[in-house]
Parts: C-alpha cells; sequence; structure tokens
C-alpha cells in the first residue's frame, strides 16, 4: 500500500472527527430551512447562532460580528468591494501588499478598473510590509489598509497590531485576511485594531465551503450579496448549516488545543528546517524564521524544479507543495517569492511543506530522507 504522509496543510486540511461528528445529524435528521417557522428549521436556526458564539467566543467578540460566508475568498471580496463604495462623493483609496493572496489581489485589479486608486506595499527580504512605506501612503481618500495576518506561501506573520495602530491613527479601516492565520495562532482583533477579518473553515481541519467575515460592530458594513434576509440582512442565500456547524467546531478544537499544536509543531518545523539545511546543500529558508507560522517551511533549493519535486515527492507518497494551491497550473513563478527578492529560478525552485497536528516525529524523517532522495535525483537529471 502506497504511504501517505501529508505536509500541505496551508492548502487544506482533514475535518477532526468531533466536526464531521456535529455535522452529519445537519445533513439527514436536522435538515429544515433556518428561516423556516417550524421546529425542524428552529433547530437549524440555532445550531447556526451557537457556532456563531463558538467562534466568537474565541475572539472575544459579539457573535453578532460574525457572518458566514462560502469562504476566505468570498470575506475578502466583501470586505474590499465594501471599502469601495464607503465614499460617494470623493474618490476611493485602498492600501494592500504586494504579497496578498489572488483573492485580495484579484479584486484589487478589478477595483482597479473601476477607478479605484489601490497601493501596494513592498515587503523586505523576510515578508514583512515596510511601515514606514505604509504609513507613508495614506491619504485622505484613503479607506482602508487591508493586509494579510500571515502569509500562506513563506508562512511569515506581519506586525498586524502595528497595522492596526497606524489605521486606527488615521481613522481607516483595517482589514486582515486571516485564513492561514486563524485557528494556528491567537488573534484579538481588540486589541490589535482589526475591523474586519476574513477566515475559511477548510484551513483549521474544518469543512470547505464555509468561512466568516468578522466585521467590527461601529464600521457599518454594507450587504454583498441581495436577495433574502439571511444573516441579519447582510448576506442572503439559504444558510450553509453543516458547514456553519463545522466551521464553529473546528474552531472551540482548535482555539483548545492551540497551545499544545503550536509547541509541537514549532518543534518538528525546527527539526526540519535544521535537517534541511544539514542535509541539502544550496539551500535558503524563504521567509522569517522568528515571525513565522509555526507549521511553515518553504526553502529554495538550487538546481530543482519544484514542479517536478512535488511530483517525485508523490509518487514516494508524501504530499508536499510547489505553490499555493489557488496558485497550481499558473505557469507563473511565485509573486510573493519574487516580491521578497527571489530571482525566476529560486522561485521556481522551491518547495512548501506545511505541518499539521497529525503530523509526527517520525513522518518528518521519513519524507526528509525521501525529500533528499528526489533533490538528488533531479540534480543528476541535471547534470546528465
Amino acid at each position: 500500500m502506497k504511504r501517505n504522509i501529508y505536509l500541505d496543510h496551508a492548502a487544506t486540511t482533514q475535518p477532526f472527527p468531533e466536526v464531521l461528528e456535529a455535522m452529519l445529524p445537519f445533513y439527514g435528521k436536522y435538515y429544515g430551512n433556518p428561516s423556516a417557522g417550524y421546529e425542524l428549521g428552529e433547530k437549524s436556526k440555532k445550531a447556526i447562532e451557537e457556532a456563531r458564539g463558538m467562534i466568537a467566543a474565541t475572539l472575544s467578540v459579539d457573535p453578532e460580528t460574525i457572518y458566514f460566508t462560502s469562504g476566505g475568498t468570498e470575506a475578502d471580496n466583501w470586505a474590499l468591494n465594501f471599502a469601495a463604495r464607503m465614499s460617494k462623493n470623493r474618490s476611493v483609496h485602498i492600501i494592500t501588499s504586494e504579497i496578498e493572496h489572488h483573492a485580495v489581489l484579484n479584486t484589487c485589479k478589478e477595483l482597479e478598473q473601476r477607478g479605484i486608486r489601490v497601493t501596494y506595499v513592498p515587503v523586505n527580504r523576510d515578508g514583512i510590509v515596510d511601515l514606514a512605506y505604509l504609513a507613508r501612503a495614506i491619504t485622505p481618500e484613503t479607506t482602508m489598509i487591508s493586509i494579510m495576518f500571515a502569509n500562506n506561501e513563506i508562512g511569515t506573520i506581519q506586525p498586524v497590531e502595528k497595522i492596526g495602530w497606524i489605521a486606527k491613527k488615521a481613522g481607516v479601516l483595517f482589514h486582515t485576511d486571516a485564513v492561514q492565520a486563524y485557528g494556528q495562532i491567537p488573534i484579538d482583533p481588540n486589541r490589535m485594531g482589526i475591523d474586519l477579518m476574513s477566515v475559511s473553515g477548510h484551513k483549521l481541519n474544518g469543512p470547505k465551503g464555509i468561512g466568516f467575515l468578522y466585521a467590527k460592530k461601529d464600521c457599518d458594513l454594507k450587504p454583498f450579496l441581495f436577495g433574502g434576509g439571511q444573516e441579519r440582512k447582510m448576506r442572503a442565500g439559504t444558510e450553509n448549516v453543516p458547514g456553519i456547524v463545522g466551521i464553529g467546531k473546528a474552531a472551540q478544537v482548535s482555539h483548545r488545543i492551540m497551545k499544545r499544536k503550536i509547541q509541537q509543531e514549532m518543534m518538528l518545523r525546527n527539526y526540519l528546517i535544521q535537517r534541511i539545511f544539514r542535509e541539502i546543500p544550496s539551500v535558503k529558508l524563504n521567509g522569517s524564521l522568528d515571525m513565522r507560522l509555526p507549521n511553515n517551511v518553504n526553502v529554495s533549493i538550487a538546481g530543482v524544479n519544484g514542479g517536478a519535486l512535488v511530483a517525485l515527492m508523490d509518487l514516494e507518497g508524501v504530499c508536499v507543495s510547489a505553490a499555493s494551491a489557488c496558485s497550481v497550473g499558473s505557469g507563473e513563478p511565485s509573486h510573493v517569492l519574487l516580491a521578497i527578492g527571489n530571482s525566476k529560478e529560486e522561485a521556481y525552485g522551491s518547495v512548501r511543506l506545511t505541518l499539521g497536528p497529525q503530523n509526527t516525529r517520525e513522518e518528518i524523517d521519513l519524507a526528509l530522507e525521501l525529500l533528499k532522495k528526489s533533490v538528488f535525483r533531479l540534480r543528476e537529471m541535471e547534470e546528465n
């Protein structure tokens, strides 16, 4: 039987058993429409509000600030389109970074086609935004700063609290794409000055097709999808009750085990990085070592094509990635790796390994041996 070592948790995660158990009744026994006025529908409605409360508790916020969406992409689109609609009497300006997820970057490009001005803040070699540049970029027309909490490719964690302070001082809304960070590291929107935040369920051992947008009460959020009166008339469409139940349970479990999970993943991550640098020549770490998600390892390996390396590792039964899962197939080098100063060759030669709570030291040891074997094989092929 082919082995299966999964080291691509930044792409998606396996739902916790507790998540699947919580969701199952809402696919069968409790299938009622939450908007219906009878008991079967009330059961679904109650489950939605319980999940909303579970999520709010992990952030120490009011449940009414949580709006369920189809995922992080929709939440990002909602936040940015809200920023674009904030002023009817003057031009609108949005500030973001060069290394955002395409859910933000491509939305910004579309907004630019509609006449919205967007500034893209550069980052340093660790992938951390230039705060001085950010502060200087703010103008009287700026309505929103949108900077991701942690990068999906290189794992760099941004100085979110400092960005929140800059935004608050300027009277500008601060949105953060926290898809990679929520459920992985502690987040306190009130202390960090976060006004809006996007989250996706399948990144925190929950189901796919569900996410949420946190919106601080005083930001005066406007609807994005129009139709019925769901989500307090802010997001139309019959609710995905099983998904909502699942993300609520995933949030609860993730935060219950977070401290232990962080310790375990950091230990395995650092062990893996040390062995890679000790045993594979000509390797460079991408992203900050200190300000980094606990589970992320992203390296550029000289003389290797990342796509070919992923294919060889897959033949060995190990799942890794050469780029963001949302970028696979584009044929272009990672915009994130180019933004931090890598050459195209280094970008094409990168591989990302992201850990999860199920991974063990034994799996890491075996994966490292198979990585070495695959790298040396590819280098031999290149020489010949």
